[in-house]
């Protein structure tokens, strides 16, 4: 049962880092995926391959320490913050970072226009807050930033850098840049028009009850606990909860129809 796990997890991987390179959402060697396999053991895509390259024979697996245990590529360097990710957040399965334009645009320059989502599913999938953290460098002070943000947000633009989301399937970490990207592009576009207007507040609370109702992960469960507590950048947020996270042989996007279905119907009431 394990090795077809895997099997499957190691094809998904492949798929999703060959979306990335197809939706330029990379160049070069850009970005990186990882897969929480089991306790201390995650797959991951290696460093100095175009993501268009990257094979099930190039995958690498590392420990919670970022040492390479199997496979013969070198971890990349961003590996710290995808492991300071999951030792918040014992519900995630999959951090995906990558520069999609649009949203990398918004980080490089330090607007802030999506930090409020204004699109319901957006609230739904994402949360109340798209934080944009302030630059660190490589190393100890990325990852510290990641740490004092990951529990209580699913995604970050990172100043000058680019996004990460995360999620309780790889399928789900990557929908959630994938809808990142698409408020970053509408919100640009809508800058010629006067900007996007704000969600009422009346809609946002019910939405936000029905992100912590469709079991979209930890930071969604307690989503009216981070409506009232904004995540400000490199200060300390709440801890995870300590649920533990398995994986089943119909693999890692086995929920998402489901998913899909609660958001849709919520969305569809609310907005009657």
């Amino acid at each position: 049962m394990r090795t077809q796990v895997s099997r499957k997890l190691r094809t998904e991987l492949v798929a999703t880092s060959h979306k990335l390179a197809d939706r330029a959402w990379v160049a070069n060697h850009d970005g990186n995926i990882s897969i929480r396999l089991g306790e201390n053991r995650f797959l991951a895509t290696p460093t100095a391959t175009a993501k268009a390259d990257v094979c099930e024979a190039n995958l690498i697996e590392v420990d919670n320490r970022g040492k390479r245990i199997a496979g013969t590529a070198r971890p990349f360097s961003e590996i710290a913050m995808h492991l300071a990710v999951y030792s918040k957040r014992n519900d995630v399965v999959a951090v995906v970072h990558a520069h999609p334009p649009y949203a990398t645009a918004l980080a490089c320059s330090g607007s802030t226009i999506i930090e409020r989502p204004f699109l319901a599913e957006a609230i739904v999938s994402i949360g109340p807050y798209i934080p944009t953290l302030p630059f660190a460098a490589p190393g100890a002070a990325s990852v510290r930033v990641i740490t004092e943000n990951a529990s209580s947000v699913d995604c970050v633009l990172l100043a000058n850098h680019g996004v990460f989301s995360w999620g309780p399937t790889l399928e789900l970490a990557f929908l959630r840049m994938e809808l990142v990207e698409h408020l970053a592009r509408i919100a640009t576009l809508a800058q010629a028009t006067g900007g996007v207007q704000p969600l009422p507040d009346s809609v946002v609370e019910p939405l936000l009850q029905s992100r912590a109702k469709a079991g979209l992960g930890d930071a969604a469960d307690r989503a009216m606990e981070f409506s009232r507590k904004p995540v400000v950048a490199c200060a300390p947020a709440p801890h995870s909860s300590t649920a533990t996270v398995t994986h089943t042989s119909a693999g890692a996007g086995a929920k998402s129809p489901q998913l899909a279905a609660i958001i849709k119907e919520e969305i569809a009431r609310l907005l009657k």
